[in-house]
């Protein structure tokens, strides 16, 4: 004799095996998680190195200029900063600043140029102005028009002829037309002299006058 199963049995039956995949499943989630749990991580072997201070910077570039006393001194920064880097020295007369050469005299500078700066320059060059001015010296004053080409310059440094030749030569003269010493290193310095001489064959022509040619000083790196 057969009977009847209620439809609340049945339901119940059908709703444990729908959800008996689901409770298995779980329980092997549950399991790897315990297993990576006791066992750390599923990699092997590691190491790394972390490089907390990493850096650059840029060193400086500056130009310093004495008298031989080691009394006047110039800095390319007296123009401002390092950030304009430029400068003028008027308080350093490369030509002696005499007053009164006579024909034959001769008026010696000594002078030196340092790098003091923490960079090492490249190129080291001197530029001398375009022009040659004549001016008057004094109340007395000769006629002629020329002695730029009566002032001789010669520029040493220690044994070697950096240049020979008159004023008139020196302005705007070419890069070529000048021997320099090798550009200094971070604290190295160059000396130079300045011999300025008025020609032995200047008359009373050239009396009560005087001759300049601005010069650049520069270095690279």
């Amino acid at each position: 004799m057969r009977y009847p199963v209620s439809t609340k049995l049945r339901t119940s039956a059908l709703k444990r095996i729908r959800f008996a995949p689901v409770a298995l499943l779980a329980g092997i989630f549950a399991a790897v998680l315990l297993s990576l749990s006791l066992t750390g991580t599923l990699s092997g072997f590691a190491a790394s190195i972390t490089n907390s201070s990493n850096t650059a910077g840029s060193g400086t570039l500056i130009m310093q200029e004495q008298n031989a006393g080691a009394t006047v001194t110039c800095l390319s920064t007296d123009g401002g900063s390092v950030s304009t880097n430029s400068a003028t020295c008027s308080t350093i007369n490369k030509f002696g600043g005499s007053t009164t050469m006579t024909p034959g005299n001769t008026v010696n500078t000594a002078i030196t140029i340092k790098n003091t700066g923490t960079a090492s320059a490249s190129t080291f060059t001197l530029n001398p102005g375009a022009t040659c001015t004549q001016s008057t010296n004094g109340s007395a004053n000769g006629t002629a028009t020329d002695l730029c080409a009566k002032m001789n310059l010669v520029i040493t440094s220690g044994s070697t002829t950096v240049f020979s030749g008159t004023l008139a030569s020196f302005k705007g003269a070419a890069a070529s037309a000048f021997t320099m010493p090798q550009a200094p290193a971070a604290g190295a310095s160059v000396p130079f002299n300045f011999a300025v001489t008025l020609d032995s064959s200047a008359g009373n022509t050239y009396q009560g006058l005087a001759a300049s040619v601005p010069m650049t000083w520069t270095f690279t790196a």
